[in-house]
């Protein structure tokens, strides 16, 4: 049983340790808006569900992928589409909507957002959602445990968004070569 000091102890060492953390925080932060709480919450996410995952997967005895070098070429392509449509399309908007707030148009059929900042976590997920370069880690995270888990699926899924890529990129260059044609 502990006594009345050994818990006052305890108390004032959690508080001093609170303390040293929210200080770092602070001058981490430089007087900016930063959600560090929320960032811890987004990586405890995503660690705990990587590792979940794995430990599946090695239970079950699933072979881990050996991706060749047209397996990287088509993770990146579908892993870039993925993650702009999530993150700039005006038609996936309604999913950004409560983390994030419109600023105005961005590049063909996209939008800027803001992170919303009611919460340290809404900003957070704001930040994420808003962010094609933030968003790439989880859409690689997903197509490579796609391919743990259902391996022609996610090839079929990233083959189509990396044609998708590679479309978009036609657009933009015959909108250039049309720009230059007419100059």
């Amino acid at each position: 049983m502990r006594t009345p000091e050994a818990s006052s102890t305890a108390r004032e060492n959690a508080e001093r340790a609170v303390d040293a953390v929210q200080d770092e925080a602070d001058t981490y932060r430089n007087g900016e808006d930063r959600p560090l709480g929320g960032y811890a919450v987004l990586m405890s996410v995503y660690l705990t569900t990587v590792g979940t995952l794995g430990a599946v997967a090695a239970k079950r005895g699933r072979p881990m992928p050996r991706p060749d070098a047209g397996d990287l070429v088509v993770t990146a392509l579908a892993s870039h589409k993925i993650s702009r449509i999530v993150s700039k399309a005006a038609v996936t908007s309604p999913v950004r909507a409560p983390f994030t707030k419109f600023d105005g148009p961005g590049g063909p059929a996209e939008v800027m957002e803001a992170p919303r900042r009611s919460s340290r976590i809404r900003h957070a997920l704001g930040e994420l959602l808003a962010c094609p370069f933030c968003l790439d880690l989880w859409v690689v995270t997903a197509l490579v445990f796609g391919r743990v888990y259902a391996p022609n699926l996610t090839r079929l899924v990233a083959g189509s968004f990396a044609a998708l890529t590679g479309a978009d990129f036609l657009h933009l260059a015959y909108a250039k070569a049309q720009q230059i044609a007419e100059g």
